[in-house]
């Protein structure tokens, strides 16, 4: 798929606090080097479970676990047909997973630099020193003739890692053919080669408040600029403050931002009836932690009302965001304000609607409210570091494998995302399925619509930007 470029990438390693940095140099003195993840970049944290189940499917592939316990690793979502993530551990991409929908698994993708993490039990092939430096130097693909051995659990399309006699990690690939095959073959490709441009990894042990004590001025120097546009804007724009509140990371930024600058603001909570119950949580924990008034407005029967007449929403055609997001907050504001500034949590790495959009602007849909991103040229780096520095409450889900906190019916879910929903939250899912069956049957749609996500997409062209994060 093509590279999408939403801003620079500002990722990049140090090495003697094996840690990531935003910036050029560390807050230790050491210069940084840059991080070569694939665009837009937006790596972030991976939290305990994200590293069980990275680790979880490099051993029941390879007989080992990738992420050595005490290192801080990276994920960085890649475009890709569902779900890739890239792994980042010291300072390089050291491998993938990606989600496989029609198989419902995923499938590990290692790099070279794996091997210096883990040493394989499985899926690997044995070359001899003949063949060495061809495959290693020029990323040719493993032959028979130049084959001297090959585990014997390797299948066709497997993901193999290529070893040296002694055991040193040349290369990465695909294998071709499967075991047996490949032990009657006298010719013919038994791996192809995957080509990885060289990078470096240096591992080391660390731990996230080591990475904001690393980044402490890069913190300082975007919270000082954000809360100083949070103050010009106010001062511009004399409406009553609030911020648009979602459970999410990056609405929780913009809140401490905001909170500042501005000191204690209201939150704007539009409860769509169809949240996690971990973000109703979060909204009730945030909100009691800095003493905030929480403004709410619902209006879940319109949401089913629309889904009777149009179906579910569409990634192409959210309408759900203007019914359940942004009609009932212009009514809020109409009833309590009449006009209101809205600070949220918007980044221009997120989309290229965002990277797009104005820094101040108003929503056709919601005319009362001038809305402002204090936070758009964050990455989701900063966002976490700077969460973990102020210590604040973020949303539990973040720990269970969600990247993204929004309605748990989103359709710009992937399906592996969906899948862990499903895994996370049963009842919730279950209920959802029989309402798409229902309109499955109404509409005479194919048995396999629900199974392949396939109502996520509509092929209209109505696609809506939901309000903040």
């Amino acid at each position: 798929m093509a590279r999408l470029y939403l801003g620079k990438i500002l990722l990049r390693w140090c090495d003697s606090c094996h840690v990531p940095v935003l910036g050029k140099v560390c807050a230790c003195g050491a210069p940084t080097r840059p991080v070569a993840v694939t665009p837009p970049g937006d790596a972030r944290p991976a939290f305990p479970d994200d590293v069980e189940r990275i680790n979880r499917i490099y051993s029941e592939h390879f007989g080992a676990p990738l992420i050595p316990e005490g290192h801080l690793a990276l994920l960085n979502k890649v475009p890709a047909e569902d779900r890739m993530d890239e792994i980042v551990i010291g300072g390089a991409v050291v491998g993938a997973v990606r989600y496989i929908p029609e198989e419902q698994r995923w499938e590990p993708l290692p790099r070279p630099n794996a091997a210096l993490l883990m040493r394989p039990m499985r899926r690997y092939v044995i070359v001899d020193d003949g063949a060495v430096p061809f495959i290693r130097d020029e990323g040719a693909s493993v032959l028979a003739p130049g084959l001297t051995s090959i585990d014997p659990s390797v299948a066709e399309d497997d993901p193999v890692v290529i070893l040296t006699r002694t055991g040193e990690c040349i290369g990465v690939g695909r294998a071709k053919v499967d075991a047996i095959t490949a032990g009657t073959m006298e010719r013919g490709v038994i791996v192809r080669t995957r080509r990885n441009a060289p990078s470096v990894c240096i591992p080391g042990e660390a731990t996230w408040e080591d990475a904001v004590a690393a980044n402490e001025p890069i913190l300082a120097e975007y919270e000082s600029a954000s809360i100083q546009f949070v103050r010009d804007v106010a001062a511009k724009n004399p409406l009553p403050p609030t911020v648009s509140y979602s459970g999410g990371k990056d609405s929780l930024a913009t809140l401490l931002v905001v909170k500042k600058a501005l000191g204690p603001v209201p939150l704007l909570f539009a409860d769509t009836g169809l949240e996690f119950p971990e973000t109703y949580e979060n909204v009730d924990t945030v909100a009691a932690r800095y003493g905030l008034d929480v403004f709410r407005v619902s209006d879940e029967e319109t949401f089913w009302e629309e889904f009777e007449e149009r179906g579910p929403p569409a990634v192409d055609n959210r309408w759900c965001c203007r019914v359940c997001k942004l009609h009932p907050l212009g009514r809020l504001i109409d009833e309590h304000w009449g006009e209101c500034l809205s600070f949220i949590g918007q980044r221009k790495y997120e989309s290229v609607r965002r990277m797009r959009s104005r820094r101040v602007w108003r929503n056709g849909h919601v005319p009362q409210q001038l809305s402002a991103a204090p936070i758009q040229q964050w990455t989701a780096m900063h966002v976490w570091l700077y969460i973990f520095r102020e210590k604040a409450p973020y949303n539990r889900l973040y720990e269970q494998g969600l990247d993204r906190i929004g309605c748990f019916i989103c359709p710009s879910s992937d399906l592996a995302t969906l899948d862990m929903i499903n895994d996370a939250c049963p009842d919730l899912w279950s209920a959802w399925r029989e309402r798409l069956a229902g309109w499955q049957e109404k509409q005479g749609l194919p048995p396999d619509w629900v199974e392949r996500g396939l109502w996520r997409k509509r092929g209209d062209a109505d696609e809506e930007e939901d309000s903040y994060n």
